[in-house]
């Protein structure tokens, strides 16, 4: 335990500082276009088919799927846990399970989303993930990110390119998607009209407030005569810096009596609902939630994943609320690099695994259901988990993200999004 977070591996504490520098320059270059800006929007393209805001959420550290979405009516689960473990609903246990299909149950630290899911809003895809075998956190999550694993020749993300594929929501937008985060993440690198911002309601130029229409045009000034892939990322980061400057995110009140928590995670999320409803264009919002390499004290009732849980829980609960309540058209996905082994280890963690939970929430979305690959969950014995101590995938992470896209996303080139790779439409869309 450090500083009060469990000892994650020496990989993801690098690759969490790092946080993913380098990246955004490579972004920049790949998304320049010239912009015309006007803020107006229309949720969906005249003539062209209907088509959601696609919001992704990324867990990272590789999240213990096991806990997120508890199989408690697997008995192996509780030999294999004797001290991480979620107790049954039926247990009497203070932190026992909320039951959600008579076989699988959410932990106390969750329990926010029983509200979606019995809405039929939320769907858990469990036995899921990327089925390469790296443990890596940083293979895993680039691996994933790109759409493709080991291609050393891919390094646009597969919603970089499903947007690359699609004509924009509006032809005149200043920006289609947005990274909250200190730089782009992977998956939107290549995305035409990108940007990563970290503070939403603090976008713009330092210095005095009369001042900045000036400054901003002094800078377009200095580009005009520049060659035309630098101009043009000049004139969209600048048209996009008014664009974020002109709506109140710190005065954004949500709908419906949401409240998101007092959090980077939740102030994200809200940051998110308030540029979706402000109607400019965006298309796709990225953010992330880190912390989940629980080695050691990963403490699932009262401790440090709890909080992770409980933060995650409230934030896609007020979310819930505030923007798929409002019937928005509007499609989240969560996801983690990779899961947890099936056992716990010596030092009350769990260590890098292999199949995990998606979460997948919307409008249209077949919510109110674990899902399972040909309806069967693999099973925790170990004569059935992958390399005997994994949970076994069963269905590719892809073939949740590629049914998004064309169902949900009106994307028409999914060998491009997705490169050989057929995916198999799981009925995640209605």
């Amino acid at each position: 335990m450090k500083n009060g977070k469990p000892g994650g591996c020496n990989e993801y504490h690098d690759l969490s500082r790092r946080n993913f520098l380098g990246v955004s320059g490579a972004a920049l270059a790949a998304s320049a276009t010239v912009p015309a800006w006007l803020p107006r929007i229309a949720y969906a393209r005249e003539g062209g088919p209907p088509r959601d805001v696609l919001v992704s959420i990324f867990l990272r550290g590789g999240a213990d799927g096991l806990t997120l979405c508890v199989p408690y009516g697997d008995q192996e689960y509780y030999t294999a846990r004797q001290l991480l473990n979620i107790p049954r609903p039926d247990s009497g246990d203070p932190n026992r399970a909320v039951d959600l299909d008579g076989f699988f149950g959410l932990p106390q630290a969750m329990s926010a989303l029983t509200t979606a899911y019995e809405d039929g809003k939320l769907l858990f895809v469990h036995a899921s993930g990327s089925v390469d075998e790296s443990r890596s956190h940083f293979d895993a999550m680039h691996f994933m990110e790109v759409g493709k694993a080991r291609d050393p020749d891919l390094y646009t993300g597969w919603v970089g390119r499903h947007l690359i594929s699609v004509p924009p929501l509006d032809e005149l937008a200043a920006i289609r998607a947005i990274g909250i985060s200190s730089g782009l993440q992977r998956h939107l690198v290549g995305a035409p009209k990108s940007l990563p911002v970290p503070d939403m309601s603090d976008v713009g130029l330092s210095g005095r407030s009369e001042t900045k229409d000036a400054r901003l045009e002094s800078i377009n000034d200095m580009y005009r005569k520049a060659p035309a892939l630098l101009r043009a990322s000049a004139e969209n980061t600048t048209n996009t810096m008014a664009l974020l400057d002109a709506i109140d995110f710190a005065g954004y009140q949500p709908a419906n009596g949401a409240v998101y928590p007092e959090s980077y995670f939740g102030y994200s999320l809200k940051s998110a609902a308030a540029l979706i409803k402000a109607q400019v264009g965006v298309e796709a919002v990225s953010l992330d939630l880190g912390g989940w390499d629980t080695h050691e004290q990963q403490q699932p009732h009262t401790g440090y994943m709890a909080l992770l849980m409980q933060d995650l829980a409230a934030g896609m609960a007020a979310f819930h609320l505030d923007v798929i309540g409002e019937g928005l058209p509007v499609t989240l996905a969560a996801m983690s690099e990779f899961g947890r082994v099936v056992a716990e280890n010596g030092s009350e963690g769990t260590d890098h695994g292999h199949g995990n939970v998606m979460m997948v929430m919307g409008n249209r979305i077949a919510g109110g259901q674990v899902m399972l690959g040909d309806g069967l969950w693999p099973g925790l014995h170990p004569d059935l988990l992958w390399q005997g101590q994994d949970l076994a995938i069963t269905i590719d992470y892809r073939d949740i993200l590629a049914e998004i896209v064309q169902n949900r996303l009106a994307g028409t080139d999914l060998d491009f999004v997705f490169p050989d790779y057929t995916p198999t439409f799981r009925g995640v869309t209605t």
